[in-house]
Protein backbone atom coordinates (compact mmCIF):
# COMPACT_ATOMS: atom_id res chain seq x y z
CA UNK A 1 0.00 0.00 0.00
CA UNK A 2 1.18 3.56 -0.96
CA UNK A 3 2.01 6.26 1.53
CA UNK A 4 -0.43 8.17 0.02
CA UNK A 5 -3.19 5.92 0.39
CA UNK A 6 -2.25 5.45 4.13
CA UNK A 7 -2.29 8.53 4.78
CA UNK A 8 -5.78 9.44 3.14
CA UNK A 9 -6.62 6.82 5.41
CA UNK A 10 -5.64 7.93 8.91
CA UNK A 11 -6.83 11.29 7.33
CA UNK A 12 -10.15 9.40 7.48
CA UNK A 13 -9.98 8.23 10.75
CA UNK A 14 -9.26 11.48 12.02
CA UNK A 15 -12.38 13.08 10.73
CA UNK A 16 -14.66 10.05 11.29
CA UNK A 17 -13.58 10.36 15.10
CA UNK A 18 -13.66 14.02 15.53
CA UNK A 19 -17.70 14.20 13.64
CA UNK A 20 -18.02 11.45 16.32
CA UNK A 21 -16.92 14.50 18.84
CA UNK A 22 -18.82 17.02 17.39
CA UNK A 23 -21.94 14.69 17.52
CA UNK A 24 -21.65 13.82 21.12
CA UNK A 25 -21.85 17.44 22.15
CA UNK A 26 -24.83 17.73 20.14
CA UNK A 27 -26.35 15.00 21.62
CA UNK A 28 -25.17 16.31 25.04
CA UNK A 29 -26.58 19.88 24.21
CA UNK A 30 -30.00 18.30 23.47
CA UNK A 31 -30.05 16.83 27.35
CA UNK A 32 -29.28 20.11 28.03
CA UNK A 33 -31.89 21.51 26.34
CA UNK A 34 -34.69 18.48 27.88
CA UNK A 35 -33.29 18.74 31.36
CA UNK A 36 -32.14 22.50 32.21
CA UNK A 37 -34.53 24.33 28.73
CA UNK A 38 -33.81 26.27 26.30
CA UNK A 39 -31.49 29.35 27.62
CA UNK A 40 -28.82 26.85 28.75
CA UNK A 41 -28.54 24.87 25.88
CA UNK A 42 -28.16 27.68 23.71
CA UNK A 43 -25.05 29.25 26.21
CA UNK A 44 -23.72 25.64 26.29
CA UNK A 45 -23.85 25.91 22.32
CA UNK A 46 -22.46 28.95 22.16
CA UNK A 47 -19.30 27.96 24.61
CA UNK A 48 -18.92 24.98 22.88
CA UNK A 49 -18.43 26.98 19.69
CA UNK A 50 -16.26 29.60 21.13
CA UNK A 51 -13.65 26.84 22.72
CA UNK A 52 -13.77 25.37 19.50
CA UNK A 53 -12.79 28.34 17.00
CA UNK A 54 -9.77 29.62 19.66
CA UNK A 55 -8.78 25.67 19.51
CA UNK A 56 -8.06 26.09 15.82
CA UNK A 57 -4.92 28.86 16.28
CA UNK A 58 -4.20 27.26 19.87
CA UNK A 59 -3.44 23.89 17.45
CA UNK A 60 -1.38 26.14 14.95
CA UNK A 61 1.17 26.46 17.69
CA UNK A 62 0.98 23.10 18.63
CA UNK A 63 1.79 22.19 14.77
CA UNK A 64 5.09 24.31 14.99
CA UNK A 65 6.67 23.32 18.37
CA UNK A 66 6.05 19.12 17.02
CA UNK A 67 8.06 20.66 13.83
CA UNK A 68 10.55 22.33 15.54
CA UNK A 69 11.69 19.40 18.32
CA UNK A 70 11.43 17.31 14.88
CA UNK A 71 8.71 14.75 16.75
CA UNK A 72 7.45 12.34 14.18
CA UNK A 73 3.39 11.65 13.58
CA UNK A 74 3.07 8.40 15.72
CA UNK A 75 4.67 10.30 19.00
CA UNK A 76 2.65 12.93 18.42
CA UNK A 77 -0.65 10.96 19.32
CA UNK A 78 0.86 9.84 22.70
CA UNK A 79 2.42 13.86 23.66
CA UNK A 80 -1.32 15.15 22.64
CA UNK A 81 -3.20 12.81 24.57
CA UNK A 82 -0.83 13.66 27.92
CA UNK A 83 -1.50 17.05 26.83
CA UNK A 84 -5.22 16.78 26.52
CA UNK A 85 -5.87 14.99 30.20
CA UNK A 86 -3.41 17.60 31.71
CA UNK A 87 -5.53 20.22 30.39
CA UNK A 88 -8.71 18.74 31.44
CA UNK A 89 -7.19 19.57 35.52
CA UNK A 90 -5.94 22.74 34.31
CA UNK A 91 -9.07 23.98 32.95
CA UNK A 92 -11.35 23.26 35.74
CA UNK A 93 -8.83 24.82 38.09
CA UNK A 94 -8.66 27.97 35.66
CA UNK A 95 -13.17 27.82 35.20
CA UNK A 96 -13.21 27.43 39.00
CA UNK A 97 -10.98 30.55 39.64
CA UNK A 98 -12.26 32.57 37.05
CA UNK A 99 -16.03 32.41 38.11
CA UNK A 100 -15.33 32.83 41.38
CA UNK A 101 -13.58 36.08 40.47
CA UNK A 102 -16.10 37.60 38.22
CA UNK A 103 -18.93 36.27 41.10
CA UNK A 104 -17.09 37.51 43.84
CA UNK A 105 -15.59 40.86 41.83
CA UNK A 106 -17.78 42.36 39.37
CA UNK A 107 -14.83 44.68 38.35
CA UNK A 108 -12.61 42.04 37.08
CA UNK A 109 -15.17 41.75 34.44
CA UNK A 110 -13.52 45.13 32.78
CA UNK A 111 -10.11 43.25 33.10
CA UNK A 112 -11.29 40.32 30.87
CA UNK A 113 -12.66 42.23 28.32
CA UNK A 114 -9.60 44.04 27.68
CA UNK A 115 -7.59 40.91 27.88
CA UNK A 116 -10.10 39.33 25.10
CA UNK A 117 -9.34 42.79 23.17
CA UNK A 118 -5.94 42.99 23.67
CA UNK A 119 -5.50 39.26 22.81
CA UNK A 120 -7.60 39.53 19.43
CA UNK A 121 -5.76 42.88 18.10
CA UNK A 122 -2.35 41.35 18.97
CA UNK A 123 -3.28 38.20 16.62
CA UNK A 124 -3.40 40.61 13.94
CA UNK A 125 0.39 41.28 14.36
CA UNK A 126 2.74 39.41 11.87
CA UNK A 127 4.35 36.42 13.03
CA UNK A 128 7.82 35.17 11.92
CA UNK A 129 6.65 31.71 10.72
CA UNK A 130 10.69 30.58 11.37
CA UNK A 131 10.05 31.21 15.07
CA UNK A 132 11.31 28.27 16.96
CA UNK A 133 9.87 27.42 20.69
CA UNK A 134 13.63 26.89 21.12
CA UNK A 135 14.04 30.91 21.94
CA UNK A 136 11.04 31.19 23.98
CA UNK A 137 10.83 32.31 27.45
CA UNK A 138 8.79 28.66 28.30
CA UNK A 139 11.57 26.33 27.03
CA UNK A 140 14.14 28.30 28.64
CA UNK A 141 12.36 27.77 31.84
CA UNK A 142 11.85 24.39 31.51
CA UNK A 143 15.82 23.72 30.74
CA UNK A 144 16.24 24.86 34.18
CA UNK A 145 14.60 22.37 35.85
CA UNK A 146 14.41 19.52 33.52
CA UNK A 147 17.46 17.18 32.93
CA UNK A 148 17.18 16.98 28.77
CA UNK A 149 18.46 14.78 25.96
CA UNK A 150 19.34 16.46 23.06
CA UNK A 151 17.29 14.04 20.22
CA UNK A 152 14.24 11.83 20.36
CA UNK A 153 13.65 8.66 21.31
CA UNK A 154 10.62 7.28 19.73
CA UNK A 155 7.78 7.26 22.34
CA UNK A 156 9.88 7.34 25.25
CA UNK A 157 9.81 10.43 28.11
CA UNK A 158 12.71 8.88 29.93
CA UNK A 159 16.21 8.01 28.17
CA UNK A 160 19.40 7.18 29.96
CA UNK A 161 22.37 9.67 29.91
CA UNK A 162 25.30 7.75 28.03
CA UNK A 163 27.57 10.77 28.12
CA UNK A 164 26.82 12.08 24.38
CA UNK A 165 22.79 12.85 24.28
CA UNK A 166 22.68 15.24 26.95
CA UNK A 167 21.20 18.79 26.15
CA UNK A 168 23.58 21.55 27.02
CA UNK A 169 20.79 23.93 27.07
CA UNK A 170 19.87 22.48 30.42
CA UNK A 171 22.27 22.74 33.03
CA UNK A 172 21.37 19.62 34.80
CA UNK A 173 21.78 17.66 32.26
CA UNK A 174 25.07 16.49 32.02
CA UNK A 175 25.43 15.52 35.45
CA UNK A 176 21.91 13.61 35.46
CA UNK A 177 22.11 9.60 35.04
CA UNK A 178 18.33 10.07 33.69
CA UNK A 179 17.26 12.44 30.81
CA UNK A 180 13.62 13.79 29.22
CA UNK A 181 13.48 13.46 25.57
CA UNK A 182 12.18 16.11 23.13
CA UNK A 183 8.79 14.47 23.88
CA UNK A 184 8.68 14.96 27.07
CA UNK A 185 9.53 18.53 26.85
CA UNK A 186 7.04 18.94 24.15
CA UNK A 187 4.03 17.62 25.86
CA UNK A 188 5.17 20.05 29.20
CA UNK A 189 5.13 22.95 26.28
CA UNK A 190 1.60 21.98 25.77
CA UNK A 191 0.34 22.23 29.03
CA UNK A 192 2.25 25.41 29.60
CA UNK A 193 1.11 26.66 26.35
CA UNK A 194 -2.60 25.88 27.00
CA UNK A 195 -2.49 27.73 30.64
CA UNK A 196 -1.26 30.69 28.53
CA UNK A 197 -4.35 29.56 25.92
CA UNK A 198 -6.72 29.63 28.88
CA UNK A 199 -6.32 33.47 29.44
CA UNK A 200 -8.53 34.02 26.71
CA UNK A 201 -10.21 31.40 26.16
CA UNK A 202 -12.13 30.82 29.62
CA UNK A 203 -12.92 34.67 30.18
CA UNK A 204 -14.59 34.58 26.47
CA UNK A 205 -17.16 31.83 27.63
CA UNK A 206 -17.95 33.30 30.97
CA UNK A 207 -18.36 36.07 28.44
CA UNK A 208 -21.51 33.98 27.50
CA UNK A 209 -22.24 32.19 30.87
CA UNK A 210 -21.44 32.04 34.52
CA UNK A 211 -22.99 28.53 34.87
CA UNK A 212 -19.96 26.54 35.98
CA UNK A 213 -21.76 23.33 34.48
CA UNK A 214 -22.52 24.88 31.12
CA UNK A 215 -19.01 26.51 31.06
CA UNK A 216 -16.78 23.41 32.35
CA UNK A 217 -18.96 20.77 29.73
CA UNK A 218 -18.70 22.95 26.59
CA UNK A 219 -14.87 23.49 27.30
CA UNK A 220 -14.65 19.58 28.25
CA UNK A 221 -16.82 18.44 24.58
CA UNK A 222 -14.55 20.72 22.64
CA UNK A 223 -11.40 20.22 24.33
CA UNK A 224 -12.03 16.17 23.48
CA UNK A 225 -11.94 16.55 20.07
CA UNK A 226 -8.65 18.70 19.64
CA UNK A 227 -6.33 15.45 19.27
CA UNK A 228 -8.44 14.54 16.22
CA UNK A 229 -8.36 18.28 15.10
CA UNK A 230 -5.30 18.65 15.08
CA UNK A 231 -4.50 15.77 12.77
CA UNK A 232 -7.28 17.16 10.76
CA UNK A 233 -5.63 20.63 10.55
CA UNK A 234 -2.01 19.49 9.87
CA UNK A 235 -3.13 18.29 6.32
CA UNK A 236 -5.10 21.64 5.77
CA UNK A 237 -3.46 24.42 7.80
CA UNK A 238 -2.37 26.12 4.67
CA UNK A 239 -5.78 26.42 3.40
CA UNK A 240 -7.24 27.81 6.17
CA UNK A 241 -4.19 30.71 6.72
CA UNK A 242 -6.47 33.56 7.41
CA UNK A 243 -8.72 31.83 9.50
CA UNK A 244 -6.89 33.05 12.70
CA UNK A 245 -7.29 36.37 11.83
CA UNK A 246 -11.55 35.34 11.96
CA UNK A 247 -10.60 33.69 15.66
CA UNK A 248 -8.82 37.10 16.37
CA UNK A 249 -12.58 39.09 15.38
CA UNK A 250 -14.56 36.16 17.71
CA UNK A 251 -11.75 37.24 20.50
CA UNK A 252 -12.94 40.83 19.78
CA UNK A 253 -15.76 41.06 19.93
CA UNK A 254 -16.45 38.29 23.06
CA UNK A 255 -14.63 41.39 24.99
CA UNK A 256 -17.03 43.63 23.50
CA UNK A 257 -19.68 41.72 24.47
CA UNK A 258 -18.68 41.10 28.32
CA UNK A 259 -17.82 45.06 28.24
CA UNK A 260 -21.89 46.22 27.26
CA UNK A 261 -22.61 43.29 29.52
CA UNK A 262 -21.42 45.75 32.68
CA UNK A 263 -23.54 48.81 30.90
CA UNK A 264 -26.45 46.36 31.18
CA UNK A 265 -26.80 46.07 27.69
CA UNK A 266 -27.04 42.52 26.73
CA UNK A 267 -26.26 40.66 23.55
CA UNK A 268 -28.37 37.35 23.51
CA UNK A 269 -26.63 34.39 22.86
CA UNK A 270 -28.67 33.18 20.06
CA UNK A 271 -27.11 36.25 18.02
CA UNK A 272 -23.71 35.62 19.57
CA UNK A 273 -23.67 32.08 18.05
CA UNK A 274 -25.12 33.56 14.82
CA UNK A 275 -22.30 35.93 14.70
CA UNK A 276 -19.49 33.68 15.51
CA UNK A 277 -20.56 31.17 12.54
CA UNK A 278 -20.84 33.81 10.47
CA UNK A 279 -16.80 34.90 11.44
CA UNK A 280 -15.83 31.55 10.96
CA UNK A 281 -17.46 31.09 7.40
CA UNK A 282 -15.72 34.07 6.24
CA UNK A 283 -12.52 33.55 7.51
CA UNK A 284 -12.66 29.93 5.90
CA UNK A 285 -14.19 31.54 2.28
CA UNK A 286 -11.36 34.26 2.38
CA UNK A 287 -8.35 31.70 3.08
CA UNK A 288 -9.69 29.05 0.38
CA UNK A 289 -10.14 32.11 -2.01
CA UNK A 290 -6.73 33.35 -1.36
CA UNK A 291 -5.19 29.99 -1.87
CA UNK A 292 -6.65 29.55 -4.73
CA UNK A 293 -5.57 33.07 -6.07
CA UNK A 294 -2.14 31.90 -5.14
CA UNK A 295 -1.86 28.30 -6.37
CA UNK A 296 -2.99 30.13 -9.81
CA UNK A 297 0.00 32.25 -9.63
CA UNK A 298 2.35 29.61 -8.29
CA UNK A 299 3.32 30.93 -4.90
CA UNK A 300 1.55 28.40 -2.50
CA UNK A 301 3.04 25.32 -3.62
CA UNK A 302 6.30 26.57 -3.14
CA UNK A 303 5.30 27.69 0.19
CA UNK A 304 4.51 24.47 0.92
CA UNK A 305 7.36 23.13 -0.89
CA UNK A 306 9.67 24.83 1.64
CA UNK A 307 7.70 23.71 4.80
CA UNK A 308 7.59 20.18 3.49
CA UNK A 309 11.43 20.34 3.14
CA UNK A 310 12.28 22.10 6.27
CA UNK A 311 10.09 19.21 8.60
CA UNK A 312 12.22 16.19 6.23
CA UNK A 313 15.46 18.31 7.08
CA UNK A 314 14.30 18.26 10.61
CA UNK A 315 13.35 14.93 10.93
CA UNK A 316 16.47 13.35 8.73
CA UNK A 317 18.65 15.47 10.84
CA UNK A 318 17.78 13.75 14.13
CA UNK A 319 17.94 10.58 12.38
CA UNK A 320 21.74 11.06 11.50
CA UNK A 321 22.07 11.99 14.73
CA UNK A 322 20.56 9.05 16.35
CA UNK A 323 22.71 6.56 13.74
CA UNK A 324 26.04 8.71 14.94
CA UNK A 325 25.50 8.24 18.75
CA UNK A 326 24.48 4.63 18.16
CA UNK A 327 27.88 3.95 16.15
CA UNK A 328 29.65 5.15 19.52
CA UNK A 329 27.78 3.35 21.52
CA UNK A 330 28.78 -0.21 19.67
CA UNK A 331 32.59 0.97 19.51
CA UNK A 332 32.12 1.45 23.14
CA UNK A 333 31.23 -1.98 23.63
CA UNK A 334 33.19 -3.40 21.04
CA UNK A 335 36.40 -1.91 22.82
Amino acid sequence: MSEEKISKGKSLWQYKWLYFWILMAFAFDVGIYFVEGFDKAVDFASGYLIELSLSVDNLFVFLLIFISFGIKEHAQHKALAYGIAGTIVLRFVFIFIGISLVNKFEWILWVFGAILIFSGIKMFKPEDEDDDPRDGILYKMIAKVMPMSKYPKGEKFVVDNDGTNYDPASPLSKRSKKLFTPLAVVMVLLILSDVIFAIDSVPAVISMTRDMFIVYTSNMFAIMGLRQLFFVLEHMHEKFSYVKYGVAVILMFTGVKMLLGIFEIHIHNLISIAIILFILIASIIVSVIVVKRKQDEGDLSTDKFDRAEKKKEIEDAFNREDKKRFGRRNRRKAK
